[in-house]
């Protein structure tokens, strides 16, 4: 009996021993994995990338966004960043087919002695928890009541000529940033950034007479200029049409603009040109011309901000395009933009959870 009793004592030990072993193999390979996490992950996804709980720079869910979104990218213009690659200068001069002749750098140096030359936003980190709001100027906004919703935001960043006045139930009262080019310029308040889509040189030479000369309108040449008059001449001689038909494609905007607006020179900001190209052909895929102000809004927005919404895009739900601020109510035509391709992006933003879309009435 007693040597019955030490082999089952023996036999439970070799039991005891095998369980023990079996719970270090586990063991070890639970700190395997740990170590996996640790080494092979960036420090920025192990920790709260901001304060927001979901923020847009989370990039452990997303392959779609991760495969568009660089971060390396910077969306502001400055002395220290001004120089284009080859490429981006190409792809930016051929925006609007601008046949300026003027030194780029000269026309940097002049921005940046009126207007900050800093580097704007560089803050992120796991205790910002930054609100932005994109306010798009659709028809849906219209009877949509929120006015009190947007102005909660920290940045509520408007596109083009859209007001608030007199529509303050409906897109609020607040404007930190409002996106312009030379042809949707208005004034501003003095609270306000503004923030120039530069599609072409001129554009930024604008800019700069806004707040000198305030000497351009359409072109950067006076009609009675010698410069001009000779090309009016060299242009009859080659079309043999009258000078006073001949609309000069120098330096021209393509339509009559403000030579001045009222703005804060000190909340002054441009998108880089190498910002533009990003989004044209890596979100967009190149589809249009180039892209709309409110899109590069929006993707500004995903660059600066720790969570985005965007309101006031798209057609109203009857599936019109027109401007909330229009009297009469016209279908709008998307031009040199892909609005439809521009539209099922933010909605593909939505579907992967960085951005809210409110769609309104």
């Amino acid at each position: 009996m007693r040597c019955f009793g030490q082999e089952r004592r023996g036999a439970e030990m070799r039991v005891l021993r095998i369980w023990r072993g079996l719970y270090l193999i586990a063991a070890v390979g639970v700190i395997m994995v740990c170590m996996h996490l640790v080494f092979d992950h960036p420090p920025d996804e192990l920790e709260a990338l901001c304060a927001c709980g979901a923020c847009v720079r989370d990039r452990t869910h997303s392959t779609w966004f991760n495969d568009l979104y660089n971060a390396s990218v910077q969306p502001l213009l400055t002395r220290e960043n001004h120089k284009l690659r080859r490429d981006v200068y190409k792809y930016w001069k051929g925006l609007q087919k601008s046949r300026d002749e003027d030194n780029y750098r000269t026309v940097v140096e002049k921005m940046f002695s009126l207007f900050p030359d800093r580097s704007q936003y560089a803050d992120a980190s796991p205790n910002r928890c930054r609100t932005c709001a994109v306010i798009g100027n659709s028809g849906n906004l219209k009877g949509s009541r929120y006015g009190r919703y947007i102005d909660l935001h920290e940045f509520v960043i408007r596109i083009n000529m859209g007001p608030t006045k007199g529509f303050e139930k409906d897109v609020g009262t607040k404007t930190t940033h409002r996106f312009i080019y030379p042809e949707s310029a208005v004034d501003l308040e003095n609270s306000t950034h503004l923030v120039l889509a530069p599609f072409k040189l001129l554009d930024m030479e604008w800019l700069v007479s806004v707040f000198t000369t305030k000497n351009i309108t359409r072109a950067r040449l006076s009609e009675n200029s010698a410069q001009t008059s000779f090309s009016l001449a060299v242009a009859k001689a080659e079309t043999r049409t009258k000078p006073d038909r001949i609309r000069p494609k120098l330096h021209s905007t393509y339509k009559k603009v403000k030579p001045s607006i009222a703005a804060n020179r000190d909340k002054v900001m441009v998108l880089h040109p190498a910002f533009i190209k990003y989004v044209h052909e890596e979100w967009l895929l190149k589809r249009g011309k180039y892209p709309s102000t409110g899109f590069l809004a929006i993707i500004f927005a995903l660059h600066v901000c720790d969570q985005v919404s965007t309101l006031g895009f798209g057609a109203d739900q009857y599936g019109n395009w027109y401007h909330y601020f229009e009297k009469t109510p016209r279908n709008l035509r998307t031009g040199a933009h892909s609005g439809s391709f521009e539209f099922d992006t933010m909605m593909q933003l939505y579907l992967e959870t960085k951005i809210q879309v409110f769609r309104g009435r």
